[in-house]
């Protein structure tokens, strides 16, 4: 765990297990880290990420949270990640065009425990090249990435995951709500 997180506090990338599938991550603070993840993936640099936060608290410093979405947080059988408007203390290079960000409260013990010692938000985009098969386990995942990133989480290589992805719901701060994907 200090060994990832000194290489995420330098700017660095991991490869990581989160609530759904295996993830790259880095500092969601860190502009270069962030641009890494988008030449990893062969993504348009224009497509958002979303963060992941392990408290109510960091998810307030961020962002409004409309009363809605602590209720659908709340409610959520499945990981939600929900996008919010107009955050705040975040690059520019992890927002969508509107300006919006994707954030999920994590209620998985390792990427929770992660976020705490890094004590930043951390980016959250499926371990695979852009528009491939997300991995639903470790072994999914092309060597073209796990050669890509500077580590490699040890947690949870033989899990599978339940989910192949977390639900998606846009909320605007005037209440309108959209759900992106189920």
């Amino acid at each position: 765990m200090n060994e990832i997180i000194e290489i995420l506090k330098k700017g660095g990338t991991i490869l990581y297990p989160t609530d759904t599938i295996w993830g790259i991550g880095c500092d969601a603070t860190n502009k270069d880290a962030i641009k890494k993840i988008i030449e990893i993936k062969k993504r348009a640099s224009n497509k958002s990420m979303i963060i992941l936060v392990e408290s109510e608290k960091r998810l307030q410093d961020i962002v409004d949270v409309p009363a809605m979405a602590w209720e659908i947080i709340d409610l959520s059988e499945k990981p939600v990640t929900i996008i919010y408007e107009k955050p705040r203390g975040l690059p520019e290079e992890l927002l969508a065009y509107d300006g919006s960000i994707g954030i999920r409260l994590i209620k998985d013990d390792f990427c929770k425990k992660l976020i705490t010692k890094l004590n930043r938000p951390l980016v959250s985009t499926s371990a695979n090249i852009s528009g491939e098969k997300s991995p639903m386990k470790f072994d999914d995942i092309s060597e073209e990435i796990k050669n890509s990133v500077d580590i490699i989480a040890e947690e949870n290589r033989e899990k599978i995951s339940k989910f192949s992805g977390s639900s998606v719901i846009k909320i605007w701060n005037d209440g309108r709500i959209k759900v992106i994907r189920e």
